[in-house]
């Protein structure tokens, strides 16, 4: 792959990687602090609203894209620089966690709080809530370490250039 296109794939792979990092950022220290201060209505109807926006190809194609060209970044440092590669990989690896947990853990709960809006106005709310803020703030801060680790590797990879 020739250096020009090794450099915007980085750049690329940075850049998206470092918006999903800050968005999961923000969940954990605005977004969910300030949901957690309101009413159960609140919460719940305000997360339903989020969860079904978010799902747009602003998000998708950062989300997606990141470890999509860190993987291309992986691919086209093969045998030209060990220390590049090697934040490159652990950049990947981090990636990796965010997807999992956010498709086993923090969509399920997604879901399952969507599903709750089809329920007459006699559902237990608290009880939703309960079961859906703490396990969702939890695995959002796993989300929010574990892109903010692959940021800083790919940066790690930028300055190891």
């Amino acid at each position: 792959m020739p250096e020009s296109i090794r450099i915007v794939v980085l750049a690329g792979a940075t850049f998206s990687t470092g918006l999903v990092a800050g968005l999961f950022f923000a969940y954990a220290c605005s977004v969910m602090p300030g949901l957690g201060a309101t009413d159960d209505r609140t919460l719940i109807g305000a997360m339903q609203s989020i969860n079904r926006k978010i799902l747009n190809g602003w998000f998708l194609s950062v989300f997606l894209g990141g470890p999509l060209l860190v993987m291309v970044a992986v691919l086209g440092h093969l045998g030209v620089d060990g220390a590049v590669l090697g934040w490159l990989v652990v950049a990947l690896i981090c990636h990796s966690i965010t997807f999992a947990v956010t498709m086993r853990s923090n969509v399920p709960l997604n879901d399952q709080l969507d599903a709750a809006r089809s329920v007459d106005g006699t559902t237990d709310l608290a009880a939703i809530r309960r079961r859906f803020e703490g396990p969702w703030v939890r695995w959002n801060l796993v989300r929010a370490v574990s892109s903010g680790a692959a940021f800083a590797c790919v940066i790690g990879a930028l300055l190891a250039r």
